[in-house]
């Protein structure tokens, strides 16, 4: 355990920090630094790597240089979920920006021992990542641009837009047109990795998992470095059920948690679709799921899950897909 903990609070602008003692919590500095990457270089080369560990909340783009730039310093960072430090402060009343970032650094002294410190994942896994989040967006914009364009075809035989239906149709094929081009820059990217290549390859074999699906499980694993089991990751993606029991009088139903990733989640869902229409194995154990009772969701759920199982057995196994009959 380092001997100092450098909590900081980020914001677009700026990064409030407090640099606490690890032995007794008490503040050795307060300040705030500007959130660029001179402000931040002229900052990190003050701390001693030896004797300083940063902690900070996740905050996806405002936190990535600093991120990038204790990575390259090589410094102990903690990257904190802002909803278990949330939960985990009890009754707070009043919020700063300065009284935050003290706060984030007693979480880190106090939970040192359960916290693990964050691999910054290498470039080509952070540009895939960008680009399937930025196709899920385009893709978005391109239903709701034809479900408004149906609505105005009906319009249109009482009021003329026909110039609005061929604007949004002028739009659906200019974002169509980036969406390609998006796929194509995914699929270099994970061309030009020997390793990503090979997971790739293997996971596209497994029935129902198509290049988006493959690449979007590749960025969110980190290549399968950042969750050690099936399990874990169908936690993240709000497959695994959870029994829900108290006492002798309580006796819910396993059901899945509310906290998930969900644009994940929808993608395994259609994985699981795809793999019920082609692989007979997992047909007859969806139609099994449905003839117990379960609703037709749930019987997905389950589907998609084994999908998720399928999947780490070929990466973390090493072996081939084998089609199985039913």
């Amino acid at each position: 355990m380092k001997k100092f903990t450098v909590g900081i609070d980020v914001s677009k602008d700026k990064l409030d920090f407090c640099i606490l003692q690890n032995q007794d919590h008490s503040v050795l500095k307060r300040g705030v630094i500007d959130n660029h990457k001179k402000a931040i270089s002229r900052w990190l080369n003050k701390l001693d790597p030896d004797q300083h560990a940063v902690a900070m909340e996740h905050t996806g783009h405002y936190g990535a240089m600093l991120a990038w730039l204790l990575s390259e310093k090589q410094m102990c960072f903690y990257m904190i979920n802002p909803l278990e430090l949330k939960n985990s402060m009890g009754i707070q009343r009043g919020k700063t920006d300065e009284v935050d970032a003290y706060r984030i650094a007693v979480y880190a002294i106090t939970h040192n021992h359960r916290l693990k410190a964050y691999d910054l994942p290498t470039e080509t896994l952070r540009k895939i990542k960008a680009l399937v989040t930025a196709r899920e967006r385009f893709v978005k914009i391109v239903v709701q641009l034809k479900n408004s364009s149906k609505g105005n075809e009906i319009l249109n035989k009482t009021i003329d837009v026909k110039e609005l239906i061929q604007e949004e149709k002028k739009q659906i094929r200019s974002i169509t047109k980036s969406i390609k081009g998006i796929e194509r820059q995914i699929m270099s990217l994970i061309s030009s990795s020997k390793e990503l290549k090979e997971s790739f390859k293997k996971i596209t074999r497994v029935i129902g998992v198509g290049p988006i699906t493959a690449a979007k499980c590749i960025a969110e694993t980190d290549n399968f470095l950042k969750f050690s089991n099936a399990r874990k990751f169908s936690c993240y993606c709000g497959l695994a059920p959870f029994p829900y029991q108290s006492g002798s009088s309580v006796r819910g139903k396993s059901k899945t948690h509310f906290l998930r990733n969900k644009p994940l989640k929808s993608t395994l869902f259609k994985a699981a679709s795809s793999a019920i229409q082609h692989d007979p194995q997992l047909k007859a154990y969806y139609h099994r799921k449905l003839k117990e009772g379960k609703h037709k969701l749930s019987s997905l759920n389950a589907v998609a899950n084994k999908i998720v199982l399928r999947i780490f057995a070929v990466v973390k196994r090493d072996e081939p897909f084998v089609k199985l009959a039913a």
